[in-house]
């Protein structure tokens, strides 16, 4: 009996091994895996706001200022793109916008805030040559397991 736990255990350790070392490769997510977050951020941002649920929506926009600062540190530059420069002229702005119209709790400007985020999105991928990616308004919530509503 002894000499077969051995055996398994011979047989076993250079997998256990192989197993626990480190990968060689680190992943880094693509600019679009970025953009994908941030798609989803902007929706959830929008019924955040739309709710009243100012800390959801600080919440969010922080969320999308670290993912895109993420995506210009790990692609500045895209097929020829300045991706750093467009998020920090054209993004980062609004984005301080809407941190002003969340401070203030106010559904008009933060619905002016969303709108220029979301045409500052439309500029930068018309910019980009990808005019064919056009953000909008969200008209339902992208997930239906999140309640937007303020905490009571």
């Amino acid at each position: 009996m002894k000499r077969i736990v051995l055996a398994v255990i011979l047989v076993a350790a250079p997998v256990m091994l192989a197993a626990a070392e480190p990968a060689k490769d680190h992943y880094t997510p693509g600019l679009g895996e970025f953009m994908a977050a941030t798609q989803v951020r902007h929706a959830k941002l929008w019924f955040a706001g739309k709710n009243d649920n100012w800390p959801l929506a600080a919440w969010e926009v922080d969320e999308i200022r670290e993912g895109l600062e993420d995506a210009a540190r790990l692609h500045a530059t895209h097929d020829g793109v300045p991706v750093a420069e467009m998020i920090k002229t054209i993004i980062e702005p609004r984005l301080e916008k809407l941190d002003k119209a969340i401070a203030t709790k106010s559904g008009t400007q933060f619905i002016a805030a969303f709108d220029d985020l979301t045409d500052g999105c439309n500029s930068c991928h018309a910019a980009a040559n990808k005019p064919f990616i056009r953000i909008q308004r969200p008209t339902t919530p992208p997930f239906s397991n999140q309640n937007f509503a303020p905490a009571e």
